[in-house]
């Protein structure tokens, strides 16, 4: 399972309201064709950075300009690329503003940079199939 943090500039209860709009009737998890697994992580009772590298946590800091309290966490199934159903999910999330993460890379990627394929040390946002190449050899 491969997994992306997503921290909206809105507030958590519009993001919530967002996604029950664009995924009615599921909630904890919302589900996109059960391959996409969506829900809210808070730090205050899931860890949301508990097994994340510390400086990995500073780098988002940076990016946010404060410690984010809460994120959109998407589980993607191995069953499916997931490329395209990410993508259109997180940009519907960071329409306020935000950034998002990827296992692939600890850049916090905006909105703007995942629109236009940006590229951060050698990968672009979500870029599994990079990231697995760069990796094996």
């Amino acid at each position: 399972m491969r997994s992306v943090f997503v921290f909206p500039a809105g507030e958590r209860a519009e993001t919530v309201a967002s996604l029950d709009r664009h995924l009615p009737e599921q909630r904890d998890p919302w589900t996109v064709e059960g391959n996409l697994y969506i829900e809210i992580d808070d730090e205050e009772t899931d860890y949301l950075f508990s097994d994340w590298a510390p400086d990995d946590v500073v780098a988002l800091e940076a990016a946010v300009g404060r410690r984010p309290t809460w994120a959109v966490q998407i589980d993607v199934s191995g069953r499916i690329d997931g490329t395209t159903e990410v993508h259109q999910l997180v940009e519907l999330l960071l329409q306020p503003g935000g950034v998002a993460t990827d296992d692939c890379s600890a850049h916090a990627w905006t909105l703007q940079e995942i629109k236009t394929g940006a590229v951060n040390d050698g990968l672009r946002f979500f870029d599994f199939r990079a990231h697995h190449a760069l990796n094996r050899g």
